[in-house]
């Protein structure tokens, strides 16, 4: 939901003189020295305990002419010897990232740090022609100097420990715009990015990093409306240039927007942007009824298929558990009616908002028809065999729960298999990169209790996971260094969780100018929970503990302001600013 808009919409277009980000800028902030590992094969390791982003700085004294060699990695392997096979790509013409730093001494003392290159990394293998023991090594993280807003700590080590990974593997991947790993790719792409927007203005001030990409997106926007899934787009191989517009990905351009206006009462990223929105949903609506070369068939009616989207390239539900969904060549080059379809009226729905919000009634009811379109067709794909609610894959159930796309009948149906699904995984997260940060949500309106039980897993695949076998960061793969094919260790999107954290197990979501709605949900073997978020109003805060007598709660609302307050036993109470405590007797 938006805040209250009275203001008037100015119409402008993309910039086309270039000008400077208008970013906070990119600096170095924590240094780290490291404990020295001497491997199984006489390699020296420098291990700084926490995987960053950043760069090396060392002091040595040496003959000129002497060598050292920097190799910069994310993990050691099964035999304890430093690896980078988790973040190269070798063949026989070049190895990408090389992530290497090699310096010729000068007679005497040498000082040096990186001054052109970020690299990602926890441990560093050190090679030099005279013994390394006689260097001094700090490690410095490098990222975009953004204000911390969100803090958060809990009765659960694992939980406390997977919200410093979070941290980290945000700070990690925002150096002047957010990518999905600061090693191999460091990219910007645009479905990690609008995924885990909300998340991220929770824990810093976000909206000049936000707005900042935002005229990335809509400088690279294509001409016939479409954003790109990567902005901006050095690097990008030809063979990914048809997915630009994949569902979850493209709707970046509208999708973040949209929550910077949420989380900061900020209207002015909507009114700039607005014809570049719609634009995007407007070439997005002419996807439906179009069918696309690779498009398999559906076994809907004519009439049924002008309302889904069986067009173009596009993702999917990327990087389900490999025993879920296993990868497949095919799933990049075909459409993804089912994901394409449900996005679309995701999309439609928050341009009819925003549009209502600028006074556009006339573009409101145009995306909402489109909306409800949809919304019947993508009803009617379910009822396919193809694309059936009976099915274990915990996304096909998640999304259409979450973006409320069923009939009665069919959401009853879905929240029962759902609660199924997971049994049959025995409560594991199955779910990839565009339903993960929704299904605690789902559960949640469920029973509070289905929710805590899937957070609470510590099994592979699951948030908890992570920390227990020893993450400092957020994993691509859920797997992570327990795959024999590990990827990225330090990707962000899957911390996305830690929105659901601050609005859902602590309750503190911005209600509208100088409002709160404070609505906690304790649950699970959790003890207490307690969240603070620096918001544009001031500082807020909710915390919760369990004991034998009751429930007690400790809110603050900062000056000015004023809150909503809905406990779990379903009262509710008006509060000033200040704190208060509230009490629920066992």
């Amino acid at each position: 939901m938006l805040p209250s808009y009275s203001g008037k919409v100015r119409e402008t277009s993309c910039p086309v003189v270039p000008s400077a980000s208008n970013n906070v800028p990119v600096t170095e902030h924590e240094r780290f020295r490291p404990q020295v590992i001497h491997t199984p094969g006489g390699k020296t390791v420098l291990d700084f305990g926490q995987n960053i982003a950043g760069y090396v700085e060392f002091s040595l004294k040496a003959k000129a002419g002497q060598r050292v060699k920097l190799q910069f990695g994310e993990m050691l392997d099964k035999d304890g010897e430093f690896t980078q096979r988790n973040i190269q790509r070798v063949n026989k013409k070049r190895t990408t990232p090389l992530q290497q730093v090699e310096y010729i001494c000068r007679e005497g003392r040498n000082d040096y740090k990186t001054a052109f290159a970020i690299f990602g990394f926890r441990y560093v293998l050190a090679e030099g022609d005279f013994p390394m023991e006689q260097a001094e090594f700090t490690a410095i993280a490098v990222y975009s100097d953004m204000e911390r807003t969100g803090w958060f700590e809990s009765s659960d080590p694992l939980l406390n420990r997977l919200f410093d990974c979070t941290l980290w593997s945000a700070r990690n991947n925002h150096a002047d715009l957010p990518t999905d790993c600061p090693t191999r790719e460091r990219h910007g792409w645009t479905g990690d990015a609008q995924i885990f927007c909300t998340t991220a203005c929770y824990l810093f001030d976000y909206a000049a990093m936000a707005s900042k990409y935002q005229r990335d997106l809509t400088d690279a926007q294509h001409k016939n409306g479409c954003f790109p899934q990567i902005v901006p787009g050095g690097g990008v191989d030809g063979y990914m240039r048809p997915m630009d517009g994949s569902a979850g990905w493209s709707d970046a351009g509208v999708f973040i927007p949209f929550d910077i206006a949420r989380m900061y009462g900020d209207w002015s990223i909507l009114e700039e942007n607005y014809g570049a929105m719609c634009r995007y949903a407007r070439y997005k609506a002419d996807t439906l009824g179009k069918r696309y070369l690779t498009a398999l068939p559906t076994g809907l009616s004519r009439k049924d298929r002008k309302k889904i989207c069986n067009y173009g390239q596009s993702y999917g539900e990327w990087a389900e558990p490999a025993d879920v969904h296993p990868f497949r060549t095919a799933d990049f080059v075909s459409p993804h009616p089912e994901e394409s379809t449900a996005y679309i009226v995701l999309l439609m729905e928050r341009m009819a908002e925003i549009a209502r919000e600028l006074d556009r009634s006339q573009d409101a009811e145009e995306f909402s028809r489109c909306a409800g379109a949809a919304r019947e067709g993508y009803q009617a794909l379910v009822r396919t065999q193809k694309h059936s609610l009976d099915t274990d894959r915990q996304a096909k159930l998640v999304r259409p729960l979450f973006m409320k796309l069923l009939d009665e009948e069919q959401t009853g149906y879905a929240r029962k298999r759902l609660l199924q699904a997971l049994e049959n995984y025995g409560w594991r997260l199955g779910t990839g990169f565009l339903s993960t940060p929704l299904i605690l949500y789902v559960l949640a309106d469920m029973d509070i209790e289905y929710a805590y039980r899937l957070l609470e897993n510590q099994e592979l695949p699951g948030w908890l996971c992570m920390p227990k076998l020893g993450a400092t960061t957020i994993w691509e793969n859920w797997e992570g260094t327990e795959s024999d094919a590990p990827a990225s260790l330090n990707h962000y999107s899957k911390g996305a969780v830690i929105q659901w954290v601050f609005d859902t197990m602590c309750g503190i979501r911005l209600g509208g100018e100088n409002e709160f709605i404070i609505a906690p949900r304790p649950g699970g073997h959790f003890t207490s929970a307690k969240a603070e978020y620096a918001s544009v109003y001031g500082k807020v805060s909710c915390g919760w503990k369990r004991s034998s007598e009751g429930l007690e709660f400790e809110v603050a609302i900062p000056a000015n302001c004023r809150a909503l307050v809905q406990l779990p036993d379903g009262s509710e109470q008006e509060q000033a600013a200040g704190e208060r405590q509230y009490f629920i007797a066992q």
